[in-house]
């Protein structure tokens, strides 16, 4: 089984954050994209019955909560000339929390997920320069006094990836 468990959700349990209907509506049609326009947050609203300023507090929550990592929009890094890789780490469970919270901090790291698996922790390191994964690898295993499963990109492949809410 694999869970999304958004970066800034340092608990660490296998809890999921409550979510109500309007939350789970929001999380499930943001996923399939963003308008560009003068009031996009406002053409999100009219679509899904809500009103801007409901949505806003809304996503804000859903931030603060932990329940989403980041709301903005995802680059491709490499394209941009910086760097991309997968990355993994074997956590005890009683620390797993803590270890959450290391690897988080760093802005480099633009989400982390929990698995049932010997890795059971895999994050995304998205830098600005491809030498600078390597930097930040090495100060994850310093902070963290364990090693890291480097997993970089061999080819791409656009799955359209969706995580139900």
């Amino acid at each position: 089984m694999t869970r999304h468990s958004p970066k800034a959700a340092p608990s660490g349990a296998r809890n999921e954050p409550p979510l109500d209907a309007v939350d789970r509506t929001i999380v499930n049609a943001l996923q399939g994209g963003f308008p560009l326009g003068e009031r996009p947050y406002r053409d999100v609203a009219e679509g899904l019955g809500l009103a801007e300023d409901t949505l806003i507090e809304r996503l804000k929550s859903l931030l603060e909560r932990g329940v989403l990592s980041r709301f903005g929009p995802m680059y491709h890094a490499e394209k941009m000339g910086g760097g991309l890789t997968l990355a993994a780490l074997s956590v005890d469970d009683d620390d797993f929390a803590r270890i959450a919270v290391l690897v988080n901090a760093h802005p480099e790291v633009a989400h982390n997920y929990r698995r049932d698996h010997a890795f059971n922790m895999w994050f995304v390191i998205a830098t600005e320069r491809p030498g600078d994964i390597a930097r930040v690898i090495a100060a994850i295993e310093a902070e963290t006094g364990l090693d890291v499963l480097n997993v970089p990109k061999e080819e791409e492949y656009f799955i359209g990836l969706r995580f139900e809410a």
